[in-house]
């Protein structure tokens, strides 16, 4: 067999193992002249499998020509995009490239058309979807998100997102790093720092488009959360994320960037802090089958805690993260080892 179709199978083949799986990524790993690929399965990490020594480097090549990078270069990071044609995928490829003491590392991020799902079908606590909900029907004020990375934020905007663009009729922006999923009749935009489009550079421009509502990505400096504040108190509604370990955490941080108190607290109309936890195969009860590749977990259940400010005041929110987490164990949804990983309790 030619060498060039040896590794248009393997990637092809990887990637249509990964979507089989329901794996949101693909990590291959280079080591000298071998080579690894991992999944990440329901936020964890699979065990790696090695790739044969000989194919390595024509398996990255090969990567990076359908992602239109530069194949020669391994010195410095790239990013680019595979299409979906390209590989017989169901949807369009992500691809990140790394240096490494030990080698390029590159990761394949597939977007899943499986991911874009309703409020209701989120998972989240009656009453915090609730809330959401009313937040939604509003028409000024600002929604925060927080969490770490892969704890579901995007997911939860996209059905915001999906709900707002059933019912409101309202001139909808997004500025989003990077578009996962296309939502028709909604504009969306996607940042391109390299040529100078950060999420700031993108708000500030969009706001002259004249959105009813405006959702950024994240806020990640002191420009964005200026951006953000002002234009919920002019009368938009506005969704985005900011990292910080907790509700009360996303307040003192946006406080940092924004020092305006009583701007921050006017304009902030919900917090929602989440975490996913895997939740236990029904099919063995956590004790490893076919159906859940041995890992005793098959998909994921929200960790969700939120609140909604009164006031000048900021509470901590009714129900805890861990106070969620304790039901969820005694329900037999999840268990104490999963939770231990998420929270570290």
């Amino acid at each position: 067999m030619p060498a060039e179709t040896t590794a248009v199978e393997i990637v092809e083949r990887l990637i249509h193992q990964a979507e089989a799986a329901q794996a949101s990524d693909i990590h291959l790993q280079t080591v000298g002249k071998g080579g690894s690929v991992s999944f990440r399965l329901d936020g964890v990490l699979s065990l790696p499998t090695e790739l044969p020594a000989d194919t390595v480097d024509r398996v990255c090549g090969r990567i990076k020509f359908l992602a239109r990078l530069k194949t020669y270069q391994d010195s410095l990071p790239q990013d680019g995009r595979i299409a979906k044609e390209d590989v017989g995928a169901h949807n369009d490829i992500r691809v990140a490239t790394y240096p490494t003491v030990t080698g390029e590392k590159i990761v394949l991020r597939l977007f899943s058309n499986a991911a874009a799902l309703t409020l209701g079908e989120l998972g989240f606590p009656a009453d915090a979807r609730t809330e959401m909900e009313r937040f939604l029907r509003q028409t000024a004020g600002l929604l925060l998100l927080t969490g770490p990375a892969g704890s579901g934020k995007t997911t939860t905007i996209y059905a915001c997102l999906r709900h707002l663009a059933a019912s409101s009729g309202r001139h909808i922006i997004t500025v989003e790093d990077p578009v996962e999923q296309v939502i028709p009749g909604i504009m969306q935009t996607e940042v391109a720092e390299a040529r100078g489009l950060t999420f700031s550079k993108a708000a500030r421009h969009l706001l002259r488009q004249d959105p009813q509502v405006l959702v950024l990505g994240e806020i990640r400096d002191d420009e964005t959360a200026d951006i953000a504040v002002r234009a919920a108190l002019t009368g938009h509604l506005v969704i985005s994320t900011l990292h910080a370990g907790s509700c009360k955490g996303v307040f003192d941080r946006l406080l940092v960037m924004c020092p305006d108190r009583h701007a921050v607290l006017s304009v902030v109309e919900m917090v929602v802090n989440q975490r996913l936890v895997r939740r236990l195969c029904s099919g063995c009860s956590g004790a490893g089958c076919g159906g859940c590749l041995q890992t005793g977990y098959k998909g994921c259940v929200p960790l969700v805690e939120w609140l909604r400010p009164q006031g000048t005041k900021v509470f901590e929110p009714g129900r805890s993260l861990e106070v969620v987490a304790r039901e969820l164990v005694q329900t037999g949804v999840t268990n104490a080892a999963e939770i231990r990983r998420v929270l570290g309790l």
